[in-house]
């Protein structure tokens, strides 16, 4: 449930959802060294102001009725939160980093228990977490500059593959019911124009490459689960030439090979998917974004078993969407945005389109329903300030 911005154009160094997160943050830290920082910074884009913090107490509650986002402290007073996911409504995990200084940070893991977010743990030395998926408390998994793994104890590094593309660069991970972990991303050569699509998987013993359907240059930004048989993986294929455009990018694992899967009539102009997820076989929804020439507006399709269809969304300046999920309650939801601008989107079932929500008030970084609950959480950093890691939270 991690998340994703990026904004297309004709180069695929700036197209579809790609992070690249890692050497941002390092590009982050050095950027402390000769002064400072605002948020904007990070897309360009107006500082925007952001309400200010509100006690996490009977707060929640109200802001809950009021369908608003509720800030919780977090002991964390500068850094960056990337990835949140939940197990319930008392079990949740973030990931991110802590700035020490101008030139030292730790990787860390903090943990909800119902009523407070603590610190649970120091990620290896090195990791830049971008993506978490949680299938116990003693089974947790997170991406980014390093992929490790959290037995309930410890931290411990696995390295990835090789690839012959160039270096592997991880963008999502989630765990299938028998325990085995997927990862997608890109496999880069000299630039982020030469990467193409990578998937790994984790057998218990190691990470291991796995052939894909040759799609060009691209990305993969987003994955989930419905069974070892049955996973999707989401990102972007980048555009042939300057006269073609970068389009969605679906691929198919079905326990034996991985097939490309025609995402139905393609919006006019860029289109690029950077979260995903699934409820049933005949029930899937990714996120993401489109546009033409510089107009960027949210994108959203769905898989009904049999093909994939684009759902009707608003137009929202910079709405490029990161990520998606449903609540316990039936509730579906998606949160992106860019920089400064967050945005929040909610499904309309009896009109059958996307509607605009109360956004989350912070730049997103992570998404995370919680099985069975009411609650969203979103993971980031404020929107004004140096690098404020903030995780919000509301009920839908």
């Amino acid at each position: 449930m991690s998340a994703r911005s990026a904004k297309p154009s004709s180069t695929p160094s700036s197209q579809g959802p790609t992070r690249g997160r890692a050497p941002l943050l390092v590009g982050l830290a050095a950027t402390l060294v000769a002064g400072s920082l605002a948020v904007a910074g990070l897309d360009g884009q107006p500082t925007a102001t952001a309400a200010p913090p509100q006690p996490a107490s009977s707060a929640a509650s109200a802001a809950s009725r009021a369908g608003q986002w509720q800030q919780t402290p977090v002991p964390v007073t500068k850094g960056d939160l990337t990835a949140i996911a939940a197990l319930s409504d008392k079990q949740a995990w973030a990931v991110g980093y802590r700035l020490k200084s101008a030139t030292e940070l730790d990787a860390i893991a903090l943990r909800w228990d119902g009523t407070s977010w603590s610190q649970e743990s120091t990620l290896p030395e090195n990791s830049f977490p971008q993506a978490l998926t949680v299938r116990s408390a003693d089974d947790i998994w997170e991406v980014g500059s390093a992929t490790a793994h959290w037995d309930g104890k410890k931290w411990t590094t696995r390295t990835l593959d090789r690839d012959p593309a160039g270096r592997v660069v991880p963008e999502a991970v989630t765990t299938t019911t028998d325990g085995q972990a997927w990862t997608v991303g890109r496999a880069m050569g000299r630039s982020i124009k030469d990467s193409v699509p990578a998937v790994q998987s984790w057998d218990g013993k190691g990470w291991h490459r796995q052939t894909l359907p040759d799609v060009g240059k691209g990305e993969l930004n987003g994955v989930t689960a419905l069974a070892p048989d049955d996973i999707w993986a989401v990102g972007a294929a980048y555009a042939a030439d300057e006269t073609s455009p970068q389009t969605a990018l679906l691929l198919h694992w079905d326990g034996t090979s991985w097939k490309r899967v025609d995402g139905g009539d393609p919006p006019t102009g860029h289109a690029w998917l950077g979260g995903i997820t699934a409820f049933a076989a005949d029930d899937i929804w990714a996120v993401g974004g489109s546009t033409t020439g510089s107009a960027e507006r949210p994108y959203a399709v769905h898989w009904n078993g049999v093909k994939w269809s684009a759902a009707k969304t608003p137009d929202v300046p910079d709405g490029r969407l990161r990520a998606v999920g449903r609540t316990g309650t039936g509730e579906l939801w998606a949160v992106g945005g860019k920089g400064a601008a967050p945005v929040a989107l909610r499904w309309d079932a009896q009109r059958g389109r996307w509607e605009r929500a109360a956004d989350p008030g912070v730049v997103v970084r992570g998404f995370a329903t919680v099985p069975k609950g009411e609650e969203l959480w979103v993971a980031g950093i404020a929107r004004q300030g140096d690098l404020r890691p903030v995780i919000t939270r509301t009920k839908s």
